[in-house]
């Protein structure tokens, strides 16, 4: 037996560990540690349930803005709104559109690129073109340095580098101009929100402005160029990469549960009638089935709480104390992770207490299922692209979640300029309604439910006498990073970790690997 300690997992939103055991080239066992400590639900009681939102958006620096809806809709529902105007609905899909136009070439290029991609041997290829030659003059005198900067601290002489010099160089170049790509979605998010991140114009009830044309043609001059970006580079890059690591969807199929609430509203602000539709999948049978978020049940035996904190009960009831710290896992040494060892709750669903991963994989296969022709098409086309045609069980792997997470980029991306087009449409036919105001005498419970990049994340209030009263958010860590629960079932990233195979345990690509592909 090898114990294998990855601390901290680089190029992530979080802090986080990961200990598995190895044996006979397989990891047979793993655990997740998140390494920090949140407390939003402590701070955030007997605030004032207007400008909640404000804090709530911060509980995440990569992805606010679907915090910031989440704490709205929160809010909106617990006094008895469940809509808000066409024209603040569009806005609000429009400022999601950016988030998810920045956060998903991040994911694809910076944060999981390299896992792939061998930097260094770009310089063995025959460049091509004057601007590839460029890149790799740029890599050469990086590498000459001596100071790899965000090159450093990888496994470049790993066996499971596939890519040709060629395919390594044109990636790399890809990775550098998409830097300059998001910046346009988070340009086109600051016009609209007043700034990123951290956005203004979001308000209970709706937005607080109806954008200028001008800032409107902004957003769409930017965000087309973020989808031809995504068209005419990201996803071909997908498609040339993926062949070379076809065995990543041999491994990596987790718990088979899959959960998202949905996100980007059509006309009807249905969670069922969204882009991608709120669903749930049991079992790892293809098979669509409604979902609920007061389903969600939490669990703290294996966290730093006490073991009555959760013990499933419903997010609301749960809460962050008593804290019950003991100590981190030991890194060194032999001794495996037991009793407490993560801050993140086990979250589980329903009356069977089922670990479900979040997720682009999920919300592609909740689309799929669901009809969506958009998702059907392109799932489609991918499956036959890689040699998988008519089979979509093969994306319940590692190669699954990197292909849905670039297919729903551009699904997103095909979308941002319809919404801007419908909202011009409402300005021109004089709806120009952009907030309605809330009673805020009202006592209420409410709920978010409208999934971040990294999935399914809701966020839950009670509001009395004017305050909030109890607070609780569930984020897609909490999903796919919760512990072991009370019973002992793992959570969907442990879960995943188990079978996957690793060539030398002194550099553990493949672990990496299998953890990148949840975006934690």
């Amino acid at each position: 037996m090898t114990k294998v300690v990855i601390d901290p997992i680089t190029r992530i939103e979080g802090h986080l560990r990961i200990t598995c055991v190895v044996e006979n080239g397989k990891v047979t066992d793993a655990w997740n540690t998140a390494t920090l400590f949140r407390g939003f639900e402590i701070f955030m009681k007997n605030r004032d349930p207007k400008g909640i939102w404000q804090f709530a958006q911060r509980i995440c620096g990569v992805c606010p803005t679907p915090h910031a809806f989440n704490s709205l809709k929160a809010v909106e529902t617990a006094l008895g709104v469940d809509k808000v105007s066409d024209s603040a609905r569009l806005v609000r899909n429009m400022m999601e559109a950016c988030q998810i136009g920045y956060d998903h070439i991040l994911w694809f290029y910076q944060l999981n690129g390299f896992d792939y991609v061998n930097v260094p041997d770009a310089l063995n290829a025959k460049a091509a073109t004057p601007g590839l030659k460029a890149v790799q003059d740029q890599v050469k005198a990086v590498v000459d340095s001596g100071q790899l900067g965000p090159f450093a601290n990888m496994y470049w002489d790993h066996p499971g580098y596939k890519l040709t010099p060629e395919l390594n160089l044109e990636v790399t170049a890809h990775y550098l101009q998409a830097l300059g790509v998001q910046q346009l979605a988070n340009d086109a998010a600051t016009m609209l929100g007043g700034r990123y991140p951290m956005i203004h114009n979001y308000v209970p009830g709706g937005v607080v402005q109806m954008p200028s044309i001008e800032t409107i043609e902004f957003y769409k001059s930017n965000m087309a160029q973020v989808k031809d970006f995504i068209d005419t580079v990201m996803v071909p890059d997908l498609l040339a990469v993926a062949p070379f690591y076809l065995d990543l969807a041999t491994y990596g199929q987790g718990v088979g549960n899959f959960l998202t609430w949905g996100v980007l509203d059509e006309k009807s602000q249905d969670p069922y009638d969204r882009l991608f539709p709120r669903g749930g999948i049991f079992d790892g049978k293809l098979e669509l089935q409604k979902v609920d978020p007061d389903q969600t049940r939490q669990f703290t035996k294996t966290s730093y709480y006490g073991d009555d904190v959760g013990a499933g009960k419903h997010p609301l009831d749960v809460g962050q104390e008593p804290i019950q710290f003991t100590q981190l896992p030991p890194i060194e040494g032999e001794g495996l992770p037991q009793g407490k060892y993560d801050w993140t709750q086990a979250t589980r669903y329903g009356d069977q207490n089922r670990p479900m991963e979040v997720g682009p994989l999920a919300q592609m296969l909740v689309a799929y299922l669901s009809g969506r022709p958009e998702a059907k098409t392109l799932v489609d086309s991918t499956l036959a692209a890689v040699g998988h045609a008519g089979d979509p069980m093969v994306l319940v792997s590692n190669l699954g979640r990197l292909a849905a997470r670039v297919l729903k980029a551009k699904i997103n991306a095909d979308n941002a300029l319809r919404w801007a087009d419908d909202l011009l449409a409402n300005i021109g036919g004089g709806d120009t309604t952009v907030y309605n105001e809330l009673d805020y005498s009202r006592d209420g419970t409410g709920k978010g439910g409208w999934d971040a990049p990294r999935g399914a994340l809701c966020h839950y209030t009670r509001i009395k006498d004017g305050k909030i009263d109890t607070y609780a958010a569930v984020p897609p860590s909490n999903w796919n990073l919760s512990p072991r629960d009370d019973s002992g079932k793992r959570g969907p990233v442990e879960e995943a970790l188990v079978g996957t195979p690793v060539v030398d345990p002194a550099k553990p690509l493949e672990i990496l690997r299998t953890v990148h592909t949840f975006d934690p």
